[in-house]
């Protein structure tokens, strides 16, 4: 038993150095929703209301915007990089989470391969490098699951790891409902019943007092994210679910962990039966019930919306490989199942070859690429290094005095308000409004062009110059244009 939990200490440690060592060598920075976060919170450290009205300003979530005014506390300008850190390190937390959620309901086998499977998601390792609130979210979850495990004696502390997550995302909240209906009856007296009932109240009671307070609305999240839905031109409406379901979980944990998920889950529910296997029953069965209300609903349907089952469907791909192992030693059940599984790796070690060898576009689809994920870092360091480069010199910065700074639309504004320090009407985006002077950027690569400048659909006219802007400077991924009243030039200030 001392040698098992020797193991598994190291394997965390090892999990948490991984983590420290991708986010010292492959610097990356936040995605857009995450740098409007730290914006937000230092609004609050300067005294003022989070912009959450912004124009195709993200859904906020309460906890990440107090998340980002402490790091900016803490770090100043280095809070992007340091939010990175901690996105990172909640990866390592959510794998190590999955493996002690596998190996309690499963066993240390199953665990460890759940474990696996999570750990080569390139969508959850993307999400960790570009400072997502899905990563604390799931590390909270995941550890809430942990305990719930354990029993009824440990459901108040879940619960208050599922209230912080409700912080982060709405999807907690069905989870505190579950929780509190499978512990409430042998929850240990009425304090505990109390907490219980109050846990499952309070991070949507929050939510919406937070709207209430900056925004006047206690449902302005809901609306708002409908209403940009709506303006982005993305797929919404309970039709566009069942495609999507499939396609997202596919590209979230690939095709074969899904298949061996589904036949984990059915030798589960035979097996060790419904009440043994209920938490991850509950994150798989919560987390699909949530991606079709946002179907119900009308808001975005997106991959980040299914996160929470494909961490279970791990689980149970874990068990189906695996779960022979929690078997009697010379059982003729486990001999069988141990073949079967030998037989499946087999196969699937022979298939990922294959494709690999003879069909490369195609295992893109299927087999997990740590290519895939080191290209995207780079890239987004590089548009990162070229965004802030550009807006570094001193000619861009002397002519910011002509008017506000314009990118082709919202996709970049939060990283250009960061990087210098200015309000809402000081950067805007074309798509929303034109402006006669001022300091416009320009993305100039190929990828950054179709990834940025043409971002749901913008207008072509919004990524060429406006009569009357002369270039001032450029970097490889971003050109700065400018118009000072009726000259091209302005005296240029420090």
């Amino acid at each position: 038993m001392r040698f098992a939990r020797g193991v598994e200490l190291a394997g965390a440690g090892a999990a948490v150095l991984a983590a420290l060592l991708v986010w010292a060598l492959a610097p990356t920075y936040p995605n857009y929703d995450s740098y409007y976060h730290l914006v937000w919170g230092r609004e609050l450290l300067d005294g003022l209301t989070p912009t959450f009205e912004a124009y195709a300003a993200p859904t906020k979530h309460p906890l990440y915007v107090a998340v980002g005014a402490v790091l900016g506390a803490l770090f100043g300008t280095g809070a992007d990089r340091a939010l990175v850190a901690l996105c990172l390190l909640s990866h390592a937390t959510l794998v190590v989470g999955a493996y002690r959620l596998g190996a309690a309901v499963f066993g240390r086998w199953s665990g460890v391969l759940g474990a696996l499977f999570v750990a080569s998601s390139a969508s959850f390792l993307l999400y960790a490098a570009r400072g997502y609130v899905d990563m604390p979210f799931l590390a909270l979850v995941v550890w809430a699951g942990v305990l719930a495990a354990a029993g009824s004696a440990a459901a108040v502390p879940a619960m208050a790891l599922l209230v912080l997550a409700g912080l982060l995302r709405p999807e907690a909240w069905v989870l505190a409902g579950l929780l509190w209906a499978g512990t409430v009856r042998s929850a240990r007296g009425r304090r505990d019943r109390v907490l219980l009932a109050l846990g499952v109240l309070a991070a949507p009671v929050l939510w919406a007092l937070v709207d209430v307070v900056s925004t006047g609305d206690p449902l302005h999240s809901l609306n708002a994210t409908s209403a940009l839905a709506d303006d982005l031109g993305r797929e919404q409406g309970l039709a566009a679910v069942p495609g999507a379901f499939v396609s997202f979980v596919g590209a979230t944990v690939r095709p074969p962990v899904f298949l061996l998920a589904l036949v984990g889950g059915w030798l589960a529910v035979r097996g060790p039966g419904v009440g043994a296997v209920r938490v991850p029953l509950a994150l798989a069965l919560a987390g699909i019930v949530t991606f079709v209300g946002t179907g119900v609903l009308g808001l975005s349907i997106l991959p980040r919306y299914l996160t929470v089952p494909s961490i279970a469907f791990c689980l149970f791909a874990g068990y189906a490989l695996a779960g022979f192992t929690t078997l009697a030693p010379r059982s003729a059940a486990r001999r069988r199942w141990a073949r079967a599984a030998a037989g499946v790796v087999a196969i699937g070690a022979v298939a990922t070859v294959a494709l690999l060898v003879l069909a490369p576009g195609l295992s893109r689809g299927v087999v997990p690429s740590p290519g895939r994920v080191s290209e995207e870092l780079r890239f987004i360091r590089a548009t990162h290094d070229g965004l802030v480069g550009v807006l570094d010199r001193r000619a861009v910065r002397g002519r910011l005095r002509c008017g506000p700074l314009t990118l082709p639309n919202y996709r970049l504004v939060p990283d250009a308000r960061w990087a210098l320090d200015l309000p809402r009407e000081r950067v805007t985006a074309r798509s929303a409004r034109r402006r006669p002077q001022g300091v416009a950027l320009f993305l100039i690569s190929r990828k950054g062009l179709r990834r940025y400048g043409f971002a749901d659909g913008a207008s072509p006219t919004t990524n060429v110059p406006d009569p009357g802007f002369a270039p001032v400077e450029r970097t490889r991924e971003v050109a700065a244009f400018a118009r000072c009243g009726d000259r091209r030039d302005a005296p240029i200030t420090e």
